[in-house]
């Protein structure tokens, strides 16, 4: 019996000191997130977006999302003209709820100009009088 109570305080430390540090759920526990990229609590996420640069990164790919010539593209490292970035001190959003492979259809649904999304600009048009 005394065996048993040991395995459950065991169990319950660990949960409880887990539950001290950054959780993220994605769809490959094994390959863990950028540097960048710390949250605060349990959550699922697949992408995260960069507003100030229009860049998404893929969690579970790996791989970041930028438009190069109108097109959406994929890639695991960004090109030179992002090398003067820094994605860690850079603001970003947690995009929860979208697990589609298309960023472009969820970016063309949530954002205007690359940096507002549609709900805040509707947000700011309804006080106004025509």
């Amino acid at each position: 019996m005394r065996g048993r109570e040991n395995i459950w305080v065991v169990i319950v430390l660990g949960l409880f000191m887990a539950s001290c540090a950054p959780v993220v759920i994605s769809s490959r526990p094994n390959s863990p997130p950028p540097p960048w990229f710390y949250p605060n609590r349990l959550e699922v996420v697949r992408y995260v977006y960069f507003p100030e640069f229009s860049i998404y990164y893929d969690l579970s790919q790996r791989t970041y999302l930028y438009l190069d010539g109108g097109i959406w593209v994929r890639r695991r490292v960004l090109p030179s003209r992002y090398s003067r970035i820094n994605l860690r001190r850079s603001r970003y959003h947690r995009i929860r709820n979208y697990n589609d492979d298309n960023i472009r259809r969820y970016h063309d649904r949530h954002n205007t100009d690359g940096r507002r999304s549609t709900r805040a600009k509707s947000r700011t048009n309804k006080g106004r009088r025509n």
